[in-house]
């Protein structure tokens, strides 16, 4: 409806009765929510998704005569579906803009020709974005093998399937968000992805994906210390005095990805279980708590934590060919160079058996540790396996072999807080409960009597405009 640059006389407007009951709803939907009070992040999540069906069968089926593996912590879910992990991102409350990254991925390889395969395709680091105007995609990190010229081509954040959010806001959510059976489309970078065997315009598998998202903690800055503080205590994240004693820590680190996928591939058909407090964070394994000696003046560090992760599979009749357990890892310090070390129990995939406390699994640089906020910390610290480790594998690999990187903090101050595992998110929805629903649980920080009045004044704004229509000649 046009609008008139010349705002009419007082006396003459037949809309004046609307104008206070709309300017009071207008006023009460501006109100911010409690999740608008600041930008959120995303801190948690899983996607579930069983990518097309038709092309899961027909990977494994007598044509392709092929196979999937997943790689970087994926999983499965409900036998038919991929279950991709450990959401990071951003997400913007007041446009409802989310980017949402979920780890792991899924890789096909079949039509075995001349010693390789003709279709070998990965798909990975799946992220779920949403604009303003409420359209959606997904993208993901692609590696795919032309069947025409053998050529294999990766691109990096592909968007790969349009998604439908009809009907669907995300503006001003809060806490667990939930998209359930969202309908997928292939886009015609997904359908190059694909190789060519479907077009454009093809229906996927819907997905289903919950995210967890955390307000961003206003910035303040520290308070300066006083001079005359009669406790004589340091500033916060000054360096910690020498040989601190610490008695609470943590070690993330998956091992290695190749050895966790060939356990539960085809091969060894095995799995893993975690015991004495070890926890699952998707792509590694948390081992906790820990205890040691933390020497600043010498940069000298022991740290011993708690926890065992044992691998099985292998299997013939009674027979595990594969039963290893990693347990209570150990990390020392000393003059600029890392050890990690770790109780190895068990037989190896080569037909030994060993009991070897305290193996000299890895070696690593120790200049990635850093002393800030009551703790002592490393990210990814690259782990090169030594012969000792080697050993303790069976010989699956070589000594100078790279395995996964570690992560590990140690609380200095009391008052400082290990950093969480990352929220893997709750279960998604099972896709037979509600096989064409698509809703977003989100909380915009209305309570029950403000709708109520919105209500109210909805209904007044009506009745009005009918009072006026009846009167306008």
């Amino acid at each position: 409806m046009p609008v008139s640059g010349r705002p009419p006389a007082p006396r003459s407007c037949p809309h004046a009765a609307l104008t206070l009951p709309l300017a009071l709803l207008l006023t009460l939907l501006c109100l911010p929510g409690r999740a608008a009070a600041a930008d959120a992040t995303v801190s948690g999540g899983r996607l579930d998704w069983g990518i097309k069906a038709s092309f899961l069968t027909y990977v494994t089926g007598p044509v392709a005569n092929g196979k999937w593996a997943l790689t970087g912590g994926a999983s499965t879910v409900g036998g038919s579906a991929f279950r991709f992990h450990s959401a990071t991102g951003s997400y913007d409350p007041g446009t409802g803009r989310l980017a949402a990254a979920f780890q792991g991925g899924v890789r096909f390889t079949g039509h075995q020709e001349n010693g390789g395969n003709a279709l070998d395709l990965s798909i990975s680091r799946l992220t779920v974005r949403s604009t303003e105007d409420g359209s959606a995609a997904l993208y993901a990190d692609v590696s795919s093998k032309s069947r025409q010229t053998g050529r294999t081509s990766s691109t990096e954040q592909a968007r790969l399937a349009d998604l439908s959010l009809s009907g669907v806001s995300l503006k001003g959510a809060s806490g667990t968000v939930t998209l359930s059976q969202v309908p997928a489309t292939l886009t015609s970078a997904g359908a190059n992805a694909f190789g060519g065997f479907y077009p454009a315009g093809t229906a996927l598998d819907p997905l289903t994906l919950s995210v967890t998202l955390k307000s961003a903690a206003p910035s303040t800055p520290p308070a300066a210390p006083s001079s005359s503080d009669p406790s004589g205590s340091a500033p916060s994240g000054s360096a910690p005095p020498a040989a601190t004693s610490f008695s609470n820590g943590a070690l993330d680190w998956g091992v290695r990805r190749t050895f966790r996928d060939y356990v539960t591939g085809s091969i060894a058909q095995g799995s893993w279980q975690l015991t004495d407090g070890a926890a699952d964070g998707g792509a590694f394994f948390r081992w906790t708590p820990g205890h040691g000696t933390w020497d600043a003046a010498t940069n000298t560090l022991d740290a011993s934590f708690t926890g065992a992760v044992h691998f099985t599979g292998l299997r013939q009749g009674d027979t595990l060919g594969l039963d290893l357990t990693f347990a209570n890892p150990r990390l020392t310090v000393t003059d600029g160079q890392g050890r990690l070390l770790a109780d190895v129990n068990g037989r190896t995939p080569d037909g030994s058996t060993r009991t070897s406390p305290a193996t000299e699994l890895a070696t690593f640089p120790a200049a990635g540790l850093k002393a800030e906020n009551g703790l002592l910390t490393a990210t990814d610290l690259p782990l090169t396996l030594t012969t000792p480790g080697a050993q303790a594998f069976g010989s699956l690999y070589p000594a100078g072999t790279e395995l996964d990187p570690l992560t590990f903090a140690v609380v200095l101050d009391p008052a400082a807080a290990l950093p969480p595992l990352p929220d893997l998110g709750s279960p998604a929805p099972s896709p037979s409960a509600s096989p064409n629903l698509v809703a977003a649980h989100t909380d915009n920080g209305l309570s029950a009597s403000t709708l109520a009045l919105l209500g109210a004044l909805l209904a007044a704004a009506a009745a009005t405009a009918l009072v006026v229509r009846r009167r306008r000649p």
